[in-house]
């Protein structure tokens, strides 16, 4: 049986991805091994949301360097999925908080409090 959770390894968070967000495409570093169907069922499974499409990428690690000798250094390989999810829904990781989101978060706080 495979555990859902070893395929995503952790989400992207940059500002392309906020913006693909809105378009409801999700970025997410996956498990070299991982295929396609995978990480469908995982991000189903794990978000509760129904996915449309999963485009995966293979991104090489950069070379830099950064010794007074010249040595160069390779950056770490990894794999990268965006996942298109269906219209009307959305992964709650990817929901930026603005100041106004904030604010009405703590006046219905506030408000909740003095009710009681």
């Amino acid at each position: 049986m495979k555990i859902y959770s070893d395929f995503i390894i952790k989400p992207i968070i940059s500002e392309k991805s906020f913006k693909e967000a809105d378009s409801r495409k999700y970025t997410f570093v996956i498990a070299r091994n991982a295929t396609k169907t995978d990480v469908k069922n995982a991000i189903e499974k794990l978000f509760g949301v129904t996915v449309k499409a999963v485009y995966t990428t293979n991104i090489k690690g950069s070379k830099t360097r950064n010794t007074r000798k010249g040595r160069k250094t390779l950056d770490a390989s990894y794999k990268k999925a965006r996942v298109l999810v269906a219209d009307g829904q959305k992964i709650d990781i990817f929901e930026e908080k603005t100041d106004e989101k904030t604010k009405k978060e703590k006046k219905e706080k506030k408000e909740a409090k003095e009710k009681k």
